[in-house]
């Protein structure tokens, strides 16, 4: 039987295709067969530091233009490469920095001036507490000035400003972890609370406890880790009150998993509730309080994240020379 001329090229054509479809699919279908999805490699670990008060007026700017050269990286000098190894660096700021605002006639008045700044720089600070009772000592016009300066130079202020951002807490992302930072204190009286867009601080207290709570455990659902900085206590008391120590569990409660307190300028305990460290008193970083030994040492807290969960938080002491520069202590 003689095959016609056309149907002999179809064959052809069909098998030439059908060749061509092999060399052209076959090697993606090789690959997709042996390509293996690569293994996340594990989130390295973050780590925190936080230091308790620093204070950069009165006798720290005496110190500054004497020995040092009127350079505000004095004060620093022998703790700057310690602080810059965390990820992030968090303290207690009781001097706003600022050239505006009058002395509201407080028996101790704070104001840096604004070169103090690059003191905060230097040190690798990134995150300042200004709840505080010195927060207003120059008025709201000085703290509405350091407020900018600090956002201006990439520190974040938190537990200040008009109601919103007094309150709201402050989230940092480092590697995959988020972690949201609030900022209280008890030290002040009603009238200095941030209230609408009136500038004040995040004043902590009964009757605003239920709504500070549900920021926090709002917080928790939204992030990995909530910290919570309080100035609260007694000044110079050795040992935290029962209503602080009632208060930082039911922060615990309601999602905090970790508590910095400052204020009483000299070093408290620390405990673990549930699964949180509760730290009630850092002690001084900086500050001019030379009578006593007590307030001349502090300790710097160093807090370790793994896997988005706080896996262990320690102390190391710091010692504040004739200058009132910290360093880490050698024994």
């Amino acid at each position: 039987m003689i095959i016609p001329i056309k149907k002999i090229f179809f064959i052809l054509l069909i098998m030439l295709l059908t060749l061509a479809g092999f060399f052209v699919f076959k090697p993606r279908i090789i690959e997709l067969a042996f390509k293996k999805t690569p293994t996340p490699e594990p989130e390295k670990q973050i780590e925190l530091i936080f230091v308790g008060d620093i204070m950069l007026d009165r006798g720290v700017e005496y110190m500054v233009e004497k020995y040092g050269q009127n350079d505000f990286n004095f004060p620093f000098l022998n703790i700057a490469e310690d602080l810059k190894k965390a990820d992030l660096t968090i303290a207690n700021l009781e001097s706003q920095i600022s050239d505006q605002g009058k002395d509201m006639g407080s028996i101790y008045s704070f104001r840096a001036p604004v070169k103090a700044m690059n003191g905060l720089l230097f040190s690798g600070i990134d995150i300042v507490s200004l709840a505080n009772n010195h927060a207003l000592d120059y008025g709201s016009q000085a703290l509405r000035d350091s407020l900018a300066r600090l956002i201006d130079n990439n520190i974040a202020p938190i537990g200040a400003g008009d109601e919103f951002q007094a309150f709201s807490p402050t989230i940092k992302t480092v590697g995959q972890t988020r972690i949201a930072f609030f900022a209280y204190t008890d030290q002040l009286p009603l009238s200095a609370r941030a209230k609408d867009k009136n500038f004040g601080v995040a004043i902590i207290n009964q009757y605003n406890l239920p709504r500070i709570k549900q920021d926090i455990s709002l917080a928790k659902q939204l992030t990995d880790i909530v910290v919570i900085s309080l100035h609260w206590g007694v000044e110079y008391a050795a040992e935290p009150n029962d209503s602080q120590i009632a208060l930082a569990k039911e922060l615990v409660d309601a999602g905090a998993d970790l508590i910095i307190g400052h204020h009483p300028h000299v070093i408290q305990r620390y405990e673990k509730y549930q699964n949180s460290y509760i730290f009630y008193s850092l002690g001084n970083f900086i500050f001019d309080q030379g009578f006593s030994d007590e307030t001349l040492e502090g300790v710097i807290v160093k807090v370790i994240i793994k896997d988005k969960k706080i896996e262990t938080a320690f102390s190391l002491k710091v010692i504040l020379n004739e200058f009132f520069q910290p360093e880490l202590a050698t024994h």
